[in-house]
């Protein structure tokens, strides 16, 4: 019983000071700067989150960033696989609010459409871990264990949030889904002829390419200007197609987390967005009470 946190205190022993240089790395900016750097929809309202949100939210991905990078730095099947069991909990705890609400009785077809576009994300990262899985990624007894009691603890946390601030819920997500799309980047940059040689996982080509894309089209983000290239059928020649594919599917989601914050919607091959604003990462704003 004492195993997580045996690891947990393992952990912050080890790793406690690349933490602390990652949340230097991070600090808030100034709030009188990115406020004149704030997207507007138009000339009374300013569309961000509340910086006091915003430096809570970079301060936990800092720390989960540190702490992930510090174990993993030289495993990234195993660090992907605890990314990507991490990545997936914030899309079945936003499913859960939303069903509740449902259940009693709300029937806003936004709700509705939202419900859907969660669930096939989620249905995404679980095919990007059993992706890992199928890599070696969870060979170890003390990933699982890390990566499962991270999740369940992370599960709980996004249930409050999302249940008192969607958008301070989905701005985390958005800063979760920016830096896996780097993670995965960065190991494409390094590993490309590697990656090139290896074979394609089965269950990766069961996904991209055998299964009904009913799930994926409904969690491609679509702008009007972009409606058809957003129909992306994968063909996969190599395990670098596939990571390929996994970092595309995380700018997916970092695009419809984006677009629910600043515009309140989400957008899809069933229903383009209505607005033409260039997807940006949501800015900080001052408050004034």
């Amino acid at each position: 019983e004492m195993f997580p946190f045996v690891v947990v205190t393992f952990t912050a022993l080890q790793c406690g000071p690349q933490l602390m240089s990652n949340l230097v790395a991070k600090r808030l900016p100034r709030t009188e700067r990115v406020l004149s750097e704030s997207i507007r929809m138009d000339a009374d309202e300013v569309v961000g989150i509340d910086y006091r949100l915003y430096s809570i939210n970079n301060f936990i991905v800092s720390i989960a960033k540190g702490l992930i990078d510090c174990l993993y730095q030289n495993d990234d099947y195993a660090r992907f696989y605890v990314l990507e069991t991490i990545a997936r909990v914030p899309y079945f705890s936003y499913l859960s609010v939303l069903h509740l609400r449902e259940t009693l009785g709300d029937r806003n077809p936004d709700l509705t459409q939202r419900m859907r576009v969660h669930y096939a994300e989620a249905d995404n990262e679980l095919h990007h871990l059993l992706v890992m899985e199928s890599l070696g990624g969870n060979s170890s007894a003390i990933d699982r264990t890390l990566a499962r009691t991270m999740a369940f603890f992370y599960f709980w946390y996004c249930v409050v949030v999302f249940a008192v601030s969607e958008p301070a819920a989905y701005h985390l997500s958005e800063l979760i889904e920016d830096h896996a799309y780097h993670t995965y980047n960065d190991f494409l940059s390094r590993k490309e002829h590697e990656l090139k040689a290896l074979p394609v996982p089965e269950i990766a080509r069961r996904y991209y390419e055998g299964q009904n894309p009913f799930l994926f089209d409904i969690f491609t983000n679509v702008r009007e200007t972009t409606y058809e290239s957003a129909r992306r059928r994968p063909r996969l020649e190599s395990l670098y197609d596939v990571f390929l594919n996994i970092r595309n599917d995380e700018n997916e989601h970092w695009q419809t987390l984006v677009t629910l914050i600043q515009n309140g919607e989400v957008c899809n091959l069933e229903r383009p967005c209505r607005t033409m604003t260039p997807i940006e990462s949501t800015k900080p704003i001052a408050v004034h009470e």
